[in-house]
């Protein structure tokens, strides 16, 4: 895990492998949905989704778009091309009075006056990812189906993601560092312009380019919040200090890696030989 890999299509096909035969283990799957938010891993990951599915005309890709409050034109847009482009079934949802009515019945006046307006933010941003992600998992209650994941490895090490709020059942990409998620996206985009279909790769590469952000309204980009100016710098400082380089012990994203680790180990259960320990 500790190097970044540029073998793309051997990550493409593995992916390809082993998704394909998941669903055929699991027959009784009828789709695949998946948030997307305009971002480079939901683009990502639908446009994987739709090479997967292809071929099985019974699951259907399932994409949903869904701002809430703080979303830009821009992300929106996005969304919707890359839902129009991939999808066999796609909406834009719009949870913004649920999420106001949902905030105000949960955060009091009192508890307000007790946060900071980031803390305020993040509060509400993970009310925003949990409403999200309550929808998405009605949705695939209803359509027989699994919620996909989005996230990448760069993520979960950094705990840059919502507890309950924006995990699916089934990840592409969860353990590939953010550096390689843009690098399969490329190659995926370089693969549908040579196969004549420009649409796709259109749609991939506004994601690409895209400043990344949580679509939380927390920030105006991930980099705010993690202290670093490119992805490729935060990869390689996590991989730098995972392999025992204490250089960067004191730099922020070094610290909110080592303080999210109760994240990675969710949820905490008592093992029962310790119930049971004499």
């Amino acid at each position: 895990m500790l190097t970044i890999r540029d073998d793309y299509e051997k990550i493409y096909t593995n992916i390809m492998n082993t998704a394909r035969t998941y669903l055929m283990d699991h027959p009784y799957l009828k789709s695949l949905i998946v948030g997307v938010s305009g971002g480079i891993d939901s683009g990502l990951v639908t446009a994987l989704a739709s090479e997967i599915v292809k071929g099985r005309p019974e699951i259907n890709l399932i994409g949903r778009v869904i701002p809430i409050e703080t979303n830009t034109p821009e992300e929106i847009d996005r969304a919707e091309k890359i839902g129009n482009a991939f999808c066999t079934s796609f909406e834009v949802k719009d949870l913004t009075d649920a999420f106001r009515h949902l905030s105000k019945e949960i955060i009091s006046g009192s508890d307000r006056d007790r946060h900071t307006d980031h803390g305020e933010k993040i509060r509400q941003g993970n009310i925003k990812a949990r409403t999200r992600m309550v929808y998405l998992f009605d949705l695939a209650h209803y359509h027989q189906g699994m919620v996909l994941s989005t996230d990448n490895y760069t993520e979960l090490l950094l705990g840059f993601w919502t507890l309950h709020g924006d995990v699916g059942n089934y990840g592409f990409i969860q353990f590939l560092w953010k550096t390689e998620v843009y690098g399969l996206a490329r190659f995926l985009t370089d693969k549908y312009r040579a196969a004549g279909q420009p649409e796709k790769a259109a749609a991939l590469r506004l994601c690409i380019d895209a400043v990344p952000t949580d679509g939380l309204g927390i920030t105006s980009s991930d980099f705010d919040q993690i202290g670093v100016t490119t992805y490729e710098e935060a990869d390689q400082m996590l991989i730098d200090y995972l392999k025992g380089n204490k250089a960067h012990e004191a730099h922020p994203l070094i610290k909110r890696h080592l303080a999210s680790a109760f994240k990675r180990n969710d949820p905490l259960n008592i093992p029962r030989e310790v119930l049971f320990k004499e």
